[in-house]
């Protein structure tokens, strides 16, 4: 687990994708905490080692075959339980997989918003309604299903979405898939969510 601790009343829960904790996510934690947040990132994979970006296929069956967005939310949830009294305010915020978690612990007590970046599998529980704020960033195309008919029903739930260009995982500098332009604009949306809510 990354802990990084600025004496805040504002802690930010970052959810990494399925390959961990990686140098992307080492990389946000280290933004929001310069930004004056405190920031806990856990490693859900249980591992030890983050995947390589060349390890896509086996990231994505360890994910799925041994943590799972259930037990990821549960972990998350323990999580909030810890900390709640530490803190006035706990933001989550989500990447690819970890964005589907983030929108998981939308319904919960405690959080008082989320961010996702790319949440894919958000798809799949669409009908959820949060409870709190969320801020959702998409990429203009995904190969496995229809951005902008996952946008309406979202938008139908009065979930703040935005469209960037360039391709899933256009966040990461790290990533062959990186859109600066698209990066920096997410970021900032992201700060100004967590400043005014």
């Amino acid at each position: 687990m990354l802990h990084i601790q600025k004496k805040s009343d504002t802690v930010i829960i970052v959810i990494h994708e399925i390959y961990g904790l990686n140098q992307h996510m080492q990389g946000y934690c280290e933004l929001l905490s310069n930004q004056g947040f405190d920031v806990i990132c856990p490693d859900l994979l249980g591992r030890g080692m983050p995947f390589d970006y060349s390890q896509e296929d086996a990231a994505y069956r360890h994910f799925m075959e041994n943590v799972g967005f259930m037990d990821a939310l549960y972990k998350i949830k323990d999580i909030i339980s810890d900390i709640k009294d530490e803190y006035q305010k706990i933001f989550i915020l989500g990447f690819s997989a970890g964005a589907t978690v983030a929108w998981l612990c939308s319904e919960e007590e405690g959080v008082d918003g989320i961010v996702g970046y790319y949440g894919s599998r958000i798809r799949n529980y669409a009908e959820l309604a949060p409870r709190c704020p969320a801020l959702l960033f998409f990429p203009l195309e995904e190969p496995s299903f229809n951005v902008d008919e996952l946008i309406s029903a979202l938008e139908s739930k009065d979930v703040e979405v935005h469209k960037f260009m360039g391709e899933h995982g256009f966040s990461d500098p790290y990533h062959s898939k990186y859109h600066a332009e698209s990066a920096q604009a997410a970021v900032s949306k992201m700060m100004k969510f967590f400043m005014v809510n």
